[in-house]
């Protein structure tokens, strides 16, 4: 799942869904985080893949399975 944020006076969450158990969750990353890295889902436990890149302004997230079936 994609989510952007935009403008720079943004906070610092972002609406997710899980890949493995559907629930959705914000998720709060730092302003200054970019790149990928791995999350457990707080419902399921399950290890999210969570990508983190600027698009002009904008910053945008995507999440996906982190175990590697993906």
């Amino acid at each position: 799942m994609r989510t952007k944020e935009a403008g720079a006076a943004m906070d610092s969450e972002f609406h997710v869904q899980c890949p493995y158990c559907g629930e959705e969750l914000d998720i709060y990353l730092e302003p200054d985080v970019q790149g990928t890295l791995i999350q457990d889902c707080e419902v399921c436990c399950n290890p999210w893949k969570v990508e983190v890149w600027w698009d002009g302004d904008e910053r945008s997230v995507a999440v996906s399975r982190g175990d590697g079936s993906e």
